[in-house]
């Protein structure tokens, strides 16, 4: 994954995709999968906003059985059904449990007859994706650190869950190698537009400055929030605010989906990276879209809702790490004051302009893929092509020709023969798929570099000097928050973020003065401790 804006220069394209988070990418790839000749600009770094602030997950959306939104659900269980068997290494199962209290807002039967009707949907007949029910003794052995008062016993049931970021990030790459030209921190300045039809846009590379035009003979915006920022777009869109935090670790390898007291809205508690994930809010939004912050009342309304069932409360200073995300939800008819943003349908729409262009508004990680499928099947029929999506069942770019399982014991061995510890070749082969095999080969060369960047964290330095090396990073940021989520997973000191950009300043070409540059930008942004 090479960046070159000259790749854009004196070139016709058929689509022209503004915005890199997952609605982005997965237009791009599907589109260029399908012979169109495709470029890609996002603004700053792939999946920088929303896509990387998300929960993680990969699921069917059990709450959303609450509002009787059962085609959105049946629609994301499918997706999701695809997903893991599309892409097993950036994808996989997450057990989670739903404790019932005597006092709990959902009861058991009610809670029995939805895990029943969300595997129904489903339509996996395999054992282990079916809901479970357990006894308050059961339930208490798998949750030691729930209060067991008043708890009469619990539900586990099966969804999934994924690194966002590298999910974006392999589509990009699957978009790149079926030929199409993707390029982050390219801004969109403004369309080309005669006698009312837009063929096209500016381009401005924000590395050196320089403008391209870019003839395009359609246009696809999924730039989320910005999108929402624009002038018709205050008419589609709503925005909501979530947070997360990422908490000490408390569970296994499973997750909760709990209920808070105040309101009653679900949150998560999630195992990631060997810790835990604390979310999400989910707050009307009126703010700027450029700067999206964690604030102290969403920080204390996730503190408490966790509190209420733990035995040993959390505090401000367990937080290790926190981020903020805004997702765009269709504006209702309905005032949106008498709705709250957390009843609001997650499903998607296509708003199509009378001069070739596209806005995607709405909709959710998981069913992104076919989502963009319709984006895609709109341009064609707009361009006069007859192709159909091939994106329905293949499987991912970085996913290995072998049988799935075989492969990973395999890797597992290598690993432990090269001296990885086993947690951090679990997340190497996860996040890189059969790429893991061009560390390996580094490692055979400098065993130093199975060292882990931090003792806490599952990532060794091979796989920080790949990600600058093969992965597009342009700045600091991109490499510590989204090609390794250093920096919401660790209380990161100046010193470390010093450490870490000499170790890849070679790498990435940078001489002293960037070098500096990088250092504070980051920690301005991101060390608030």
């Amino acid at each position: 994954m090479k960046r070159d804006f000259s790749l854009l220069q004196n070139k016709k394209f058929d689509l022209l995709v503004c915005g890199g988070g997952i609605y982005g990418a997965w237009v791009a790839y599907d589109a260029a999968l399908r012979g169109l000749k495709v470029a890609l600009v996002e603004q700053g770094d792939w999946a920088s906003a929303t896509s990387s602030a998300s929960s993680k997950l990969i699921h069917g959306g059990l709450r959303y059985l609450e509002s009787f939104d059962f085609k959105l659900v049946r629609k994301a269980l499918t997706e999701r059904s695809r997903l893991l068997q599309a892409a097993p290494h950036r994808v996989w199962p997450l057990r989670f449990a739903v404790p019932v209290y005597r006092d709990s807002r959902v009861g058991t039967l009610k809670l029995k007859l939805g895990l029943t009707l969300y595997d129904f949907l489903a339509g996996s007949t395999d054992q282990a994706m079916q809901h479970h029910y357990l006894d308050h003794e059961r339930f208490m052995a798998h949750f030691p650190t729930l209060s067991h008062t008043r708890l009469q016993g619990g539900f586990t049931y099966v969804d999934a869950q994924t690194d966002d970021a590298r999910l974006v990030l392999e589509l990009i790459a699957g978009a790149m190698t079926a030929g199409a030209v993707c390029l982050n921190y390219g801004q969109v300045t403004h369309l080309l537009e005669v006698d009312g039809q837009i063929f096209g846009a500016h381009v401005q590379d924000q590395q050196s400055s320089a403008t391209v035009e870019i003839p395009a003979r359609q246009i696809v915006f999924a730039t989320g929030q910005w999108n929402a920022a624009s002038a018709q777009g205050k008419d589609w869109c709503r925005l909501a605010k979530g947070i997360h935090l990422v908490m000490p670790a408390v569970l296994g390898n499973e997750a909760l989906l709990l209920t808070a007291k105040s309101d009653g809205r679900f949150f998560f508690m999630i195992p990631w990276y060997g810790l835990t994930l604390l979310g999400t809010t989910d707050t009307d939004y009126r703010g700027s879209v450029e700067h999206v912050t964690v604030e102290a009342a969403d920080v204390s309304y996730l503190l408490t809702a966790a509190n209420a069932y733990l035995k040993t409360a959390w505090t401000q200073a367990d937080i290790i790490g926190q981020y903020a995300g805004v997702r765009v939800l269709k504006r209702s008819t309905q005032s949106a004051a008498a709705i709250l943003p957390s009843t609001v349908s997650r499903d998607w729409e296509l708003k199509t302009t009378n001069h070739n262009v596209h806005y995607s508004i709405g909709g959710k990680l998981t069913s992104a893929r076919q989502d963009a499928a319709d984006i895609v099947d709109t341009v064609c029929s707009q361009l006069g092509l007859n192709v159909t999506c091939a994106t329905t069942d293949r499987a991912f770019p970085w996913v290995p020709q072998e049988n799935f399982a075989a492969w990973t014991v395999a890797m597992n061995v290598r690993a432990a023969q090269l001296g990885i510890d086993t947690e951090s070749a679990q997340w190497l082969i996860r996040r890189h798929g059969q790429r893991v095999t061009e560390i390996f080969q580094r490692i055979e060369n400098e065993s130093a570099l199975t060292d882990r960047i931090l003792p806490s964290l599952p990532f060794i330095y091979a796989d920080l000097l790949h990600c600058a090396r093969a992965e597009m990073v342009v700045h600091l940021e991109d490499l510590l928050r989204r090609r390794m989520p250093l920096l919401i997973l660790a209380q990161l000191t100046q010193h470390d973020v010093q450490r870490l950009a000499m170790e890849v300043a070679t790498i990435m070409n940078w001489d002293n003065k960037t070098v500096n540059r990088e250092i504070e930008d980051c920690c301005k942004q991101w060390l608030h401790h």
